[in-house]
């Protein structure tokens, strides 16, 4: 089978394809200098990834003159570097960087190094980076010559002009399961829903509650309701996550069994991930440990807490929201292709062939 790069040799009309990466990263770039955004450089190679309990690393060892050794780590975010820069009042920042996540399948809309945009608004709450995204989106398809109201893609037409359809996470258990949130929230009726739904609970018997929860919830929104995001002709904002699915973002003021973290669908796939960001250091920490003691509950090894991340916000981190999107996928849509390896000139399914001649 040919790879990219030999396809490439004789055919035009997959070059254009595959430099529209350049031209939507522009793009991008663009956007956010325009709204006096700073661009940083943060390390890929660090010595704690964190702690965050269902990613796999990718592990090395970092060899120091003398014979010294240390461990190393490729990271899955850039988020504590740049939570760091906040700290030492660097304002909005955003970048666009590689990251790595061991364990994921070649293909598809996944690959073990894939391209991340970051991006932190200083002073601004989860709905500004809801706004964000949806201007971003805007001027790429300004800048592709793109009428966002009538895009095409995979033989549907989608409107990606704002504002996005946005649903809670609440209503969607609601609309699709005939769950309220109080019930969302319930081990013992996310339970009985599985099982209605003919769900196999047998690999949740022997977990704790809490993550019996996580399973229950992750199963029921992964296979009820996100396929049915897919059916809207417009991109959908997923908002309002229950705490324990949280991860960096703040407990809701105004109902703290519910946290600022949105998530971005179009056409089936999330595109990106945001939070209103906690910065509170006690609460940070507490969840950095208590995300290591699930990595053993699932028999994962153990990672180092970046205590250094800690003391970035005992320092001060002001407030900010965040959001990290997934450039290829962004490529795939404007390409309008299916398959990730389709945009990536060495994507991991070829690089890791039989290269023998």
């Amino acid at each position: 089978m040919q790879k990219n790069w030999q396809k490439l040799k004789s055919n035009a009309a997959l070059r254009e394809r595959f430099l529209l990466r350049e031209t939507v990263i522009d793009a991008i770039r663009l956007f956010f200098k325009s709204h006096a955004f700073h661009e940083v450089e943060t390390p890929l190679m660090v010595s704690a990834p964190g702690a965050e309990p269902y990613l796999n690393l990718f592990e090395t060892v970092l060899q120091l003159p003398g014979g010294a050794s240390k461990p190393a780590y490729l990271l899955t975010s850039p988020e504590y570097a740049l939570k760091k820069l906040l700290a030492a009042n660097m304002g909005s920042i955003f970048e666009i960087c590689k990251t790595f996540r061991n364990s994921e399948s070649l293909g598809g809309t996944h690959n073990p190094e894939f391209t991340i945009l970051e991006f932190y608004h200083a002073d601004a709450n989860y709905l500004d980076v809801m706004n964000d995204f949806e201007a971003m989106m805007l001027s790429i398809c300004q800048a592709l010559g793109i009428d966002a109201k009538n895009f095409s893609y995979q033989g549907r037409t989608f409107d990606l002009s704002a504002p996005y359809l946005r649903f809670s996470i609440a209503e969607l258990f609601t609309k699709y399961l005939d769950l309220d949130a109080n019930q969302l929230l319930d081990i013992v009726v996310l339970r009985a829903k599985a099982t209605t739904l003919g769900y196999d609970l047998s690999g949740i018997a022997n977990l704790s509650d809490d993550l019996a929860w996580e399973e229950l919830y992750n199963q029921l929104f992964l296979n009820e309701i996100e396929p049915k995001l897919a059916e809207f002709s417009q991109p959908v904002i997923v908002y309002d996550y229950p705490a324990p699915q949280a991860a960096l973002a703040r407990k809701k003021a105004t109902d703290p069994r519910f946290a600022e973290r949105f998530e971005v669908y179009l056409a089936g796939m999330e595109l990106g991930n945001a939070f209103g960001e906690l910065i509170d250091p006690v609460e940070q920490k507490n969840r950095l440990e208590a995300d290591l003691e699930l990595r053993r509950e699932l028999g994962k090894k153990d990672q180092p807490i970046d205590y250094d991340f800690v003391a970035a916000l005992e320092s001060g981190l002001p407030e900010c929201s965040g959001m990290a999107v997934g450039i290829d996928r962004l490529i795939m849509l404007f390409a309008n292709v299916d398959n990730i390896d389709e945009v990536l000139f060495f994507p991991a399914s070829q690089l890791f062939e039989n290269n023998s001649i």
